[in-house]
């Protein structure tokens, strides 16, 4: 089959790429609940302990227990970081700011209370 110089060669319209959608197997995933974090590591990785902190005002007497450890490059740190980021905004979003500091958090609800009264 010789081609038709006359004719031009049929093409489609290309299509739009659409993003890949990874699957996740977390058949086997175990949760745990964690309230304190450390963020440690080396120029090629970074370490982020997540544990229990059972004594969370103040400087705890007790040893805190790590019980996850995440390893990660510095790319996959950022990305985890954006994530994160959008996450906490669109939460923030539909239920309102969330204050980082205990201190704020407290008086916040004690003058709450009281104009309540």
């Amino acid at each position: 089959m010789a081609d038709n110089p006359e004719k031009p060669a049929e093409t489609t319209p290309a299509e739009p790429q659409r993003p890949r959608q990874v699957e996740v197997d977390d058949s086997q995933v175990t949760s745990t609940y964690a309230n304190f974090c450390r963020v440690t590591g080396t120029p090629e990785e970074l370490i982020i302990d997540f544990g229990l902190n059972t004594q969370p005002f103040g400087v705890p007497n007790q040893t805190v227990k790590v019980n996850q450890r995440l390893v990660t490059n510095f790319y996959t740190a950022k990305r985890l970081l954006q994530a994160l980021h959008m996450a906490v905004q669109r939460h923030e979003q539909a239920f309102g700011v969330l204050e980082t500091d205990v201190q704020r958090r407290v008086v916040a609800s004690q003058s709450q209370q009281q104009g309540n009264k």
